[in-house]
């Protein structure tokens, strides 16, 4: 079965500019804003484990902002692949 075939975005009037970076802004926006949020969680628990509780594992931040990172990077990749699939007419 073969994907639905979507024309390149029209750059050459600032309206079409608009709307395609409107349409690049929502590709992988759960994928980005979970790594914000574990990175955000990770921020916490370092601020945590300062000034509360210096027992909790030190790994334990690391995690959280390593996964963060890593979310980061496959929104990026997914957005990066949808407008070179894009700009190809595929």
């Amino acid at each position: 079965m073969e994907g639905r075939v979507i024309p390149p975005p029209d750059l050459a009037t600032p309206e079409g500019r608009a709307t395609y970076r409107a349409e690049l802004r929502g590709i992988a926006r759960p994928i980005r804003y979970m790594g914000v949020i574990l990175m955000l969680v990770g921020l916490a628990l370092v601020l945590f484990r300062h000034f509360s509780m210096p027992a909790l594992p030190s790994i334990l931040p690391l995690v959280f902002i390593i996964l963060g990172v890593l979310h980061m990077l496959a929104g990026i990749v997914v957005r990066l692949r949808y407008h070179q699939r894009r700009m190809s007419g595929e």
